[in-house]
């Protein structure tokens, strides 16, 4: 905070020394900058001394604490500086932090953004989020009982959130007689314990935040120290970014159309810079249009740069919607439906795989199934450990299959665009974070190439509707038949056709895929993308499985419009399938020959809601075809409803 005074005669006016203020802070470098480490380490107390030492707490905000250090403090008499960060009411009363508490404050040097994390492990996904933006850590220790395990955990998380800069701050060094023996001792074993973390610094510093020693001044004290101040390194700490965090990225947030004349694309750049004339690529598509416009609340701009609210315009018409990205046409991101990220899991119920959740980026949202856990992180020791689950606060790398194309870029190369959360679908809670490491995809450095004809054009070379009809149920249910004497039918009346069997692909494509829970779901992807390659030539699309688990038929939904895409649930009883039984399977089963067989060892969990809903019970094959018929005469995808008569 900074106080003009009223000028004297002769002097500059307040408006004039008011904009040579702002044009300082404009010109002034920003720290973003946290304070973690475990409960009662002084995270609350050192940042408020840094406040009140930089003059960063106006008068009545000082008066409050100060009635507020006599109601709550521990400090008695004495300011509590805590209190000035914990502004929950549960958070002084107890005396911790809970939430993330962020404040700005201005030296001559340098603008800051602090954020006071929580101690406690249960809150260690706020601890997080106050790293996910941050170029620098504090991490404290308590002088007399040095690393302990949050010292561990917080240091690793802000490792792996790509925290560069780290202060340890040894706090409360009073409290040990200020001694050098045990603060070279904390250094030593704490530069030990981080030598594989990547961190570019690390400052040592003793201080003692209640008393300000070596907070913004050197104290008499320590003597033995030679370093900076705290306020000094922060000042003076050089914010280095990764090269490819030059790259430009634009995530479309909103797209703009307040006349039929004016359609642009609102958002916020994440990277880089970009000019008008430059030529941009949609990442997703890979099509390419130059940039005519760019618009900010100030009014039109000839160049826009990282963290800038702008509005774009193109020379060319776009497929573009909220979560698409443009790009450089060099450096383009990654495309991939498959993700290996780190995890941090913040829920009660720990992560496995096979479970589905929302996978939630900066402007996207897919769904994701955790398809294996590669490892887990033991903190003790930092070294990964076989696993089939991560609890409530651990970490550990996972494999990740999503519903739909993803765009972003490797975590350590660019955080805004390599970070990600997972959400519940039933409570919509933020269960876990997720910093992509690898692209899924064997074959990384591929992109979509932008081609000439499009599903419309191949389609109307057709004269038909393309569609994919998938035909679900247990197995004998008579899914494939009928999904074979529709295609007759359909091929009959002219139309376009192919049918994917499930068993038949399991000799060709899906050959090395088992009958597991991963197995399945990836042997129902591997369809539903080469479906969705059918789609795109114009064909109407006939595929036959038991897709017995709601998690895969959802995934394979979302991969499709709605106008393409048909669930037919074939209902059949599982006493009659069992009847029929026309592989021997069900025998095999029973006689315990096959295992995890669906409707006897594993679940069918019936379509919550089906396009076309076929109960087989007491019916015929002919009344069967034409309850379709109609279905598919009404959707367009055939002519008139009994123009033709059906032949089998």
């Amino acid at each position: 905070m900074v106080l003009l005074d009223v000028p004297q005669a002769g002097a500059q006016s307040v408006e004039t020394r008011i904009a040579d203020y702002l044009q300082e802070q404009e010109n002034k470098t920003l720290l973003r900058f946290l304070a973690c480490g475990s409960v009662d380490d002084g995270k609350s107390t050192l940042i408020g001394r840094l406040l009140y030492d930089a003059k960063g707490i106006f008068e009545d905000q000082l008066a409050h604490l100060k009635n507020d250090s006599r109601k709550f403090g521990t400090t008695g008499d004495e300011i509590d500086f805590a209190l000035l960060m914990d502004g929950l009411e549960a958070e002084r009363e107890q005396g911790i932090t809970i939430d993330v508490a962020y404040r700005f404050f201005s030296t001559k040097r340098r603008k800051f953004i602090v954020a006071d994390t929580p101690g406690h492990a249960e809150y260690t996904r706020n601890m997080a989020t106050g790293a996910s933006t941050a170029d620098l850590a504090i991490v404290l220790v308590d002088a007399r009982q040095g690393l302990i395990t949050q010292t561990r955990r917080h240091s690793f998380i802000a490792s792996l959130l790509g925290v560069r800069n780290i202060i340890l701050a040894v706090n409360k060094i009073d409290l040990v007689d200020f001694s050098r023996d045990i603060f070279e001792e904390i250094a030593v074993s704490y530069r030990e314990m981080t030598k594989d973390f990547g961190f570019a610094s690390i400052e040592t510093i003793p201080i003692s935040a209640r008393f300000g020693d070596n907070v913004s001044v050197h104290s008499a004290n320590t003597p033995w120290y030679q370093g900076p101040t705290l306020l000094e390194h922060l000042e003076t700490v050089p914010l280095e970014k990764a090269p490819d965090e030059q790259v430009f990225r634009f995530p479309v947030q909103y797209v703009s159309r307040p006349d039929p004349n004016f359609r642009g694309f609102a958002g916020t750049l994440s990277s880089g810079h970009v000019r008008i004339g430059d030529t941009v690529v949609v990442a997703k598509t890979g099509k390419q249009t130059k940039l005519r416009r760019i618009i900010s609340p100030q009014g039109d701009l000839q160049e826009a740069f990282e963290g800038q609210a702008v509005t774009l315009l193109l020379e060319d018409e776009l497929d573009l919607s909220r979560g698409s990205m443009l790009s450089g046409v060099g450096d383009r991101p990654i495309v991939s439906d498959q993700v290996v990220a780190q995890m941090i899991n913040f829920d009660d119920a720990p992560l496995r795989a096979g479970q589905s959740y929302w996978l939630r980026t900066e402007t996207d949202q897919v769904s994701a199934t955790i398809t294996k856990l590669q490892h887990r992180i033991d903190i003790e020791t930092f070294t990964p450990t076989d696993t089939h689950e991560l609890a409530l606060n651990e970490i550990g790398l996972c494999q990740l299959q999503l519903n739909l194309p993803l765009v972003f870029d490797l975590y350590q190369n660019q955080r805004s665009t390599g970070a990600f959360v997972l959400i519940d679908r039933v409570s919509n809670k933020t269960v876990a974070a997720g910093m992509i490491r690898e692209n899924g995809h064997k074959a990384s450095n591929i992109h979509w190439q932008s081609l000439v004809l499009d599903a419309k054009a191949r389609a109307e070379q057709k004269f038909q509707k393309p569609v994919v009809l998938w035909f679900t149920g247990l197995s004998g249910s008579g899914k494939s038949t009928l999904a074979g004497l529709l295609e007759k039918r359909l091929h009959s009346l002219g139309k376009h056709t192919y049918l994917l069997d499930g068993d038949n692909l399991r000799h060709g494509l899906n050959r090395d895929l088992g009958f597991s829970v991963a197995d399945r779901s990836e042997n129902i992807r591997r369809i539903g993308d080469v479906s969705h390659l059918m789609l795109d030539a114009g064909l109407i699309v006939l595929a036959a499985l038991i897709t017995p688990l709601q998690a895969d038929r959802d995934r394979l939904r979302a991969r499709f419009a709605d106008e393409d895409f048909i669930e037919v649930f074939v209902d059949t009883p599982l006493e009659t399938c069992i009847e029929r039984d026309p592989k021997g399977l069900y025998a095999k089963a029973h006689a315990g020959e096959i295992q995890d067989f669906t409707g006897i060892d594993a679940a069918y969990q019936r379509p919550h809601a089906p396009d076309l809903h076929l109960q087989t019970n007491g019916r015929n094959v002919e009344e069967l075809l034409g309850e379709i018929e109609h279905y598919l005469t009404k959707r367009g995808i055939i002519g008139s409803y009994g123009t033709d008569s059906w032949s089998i």
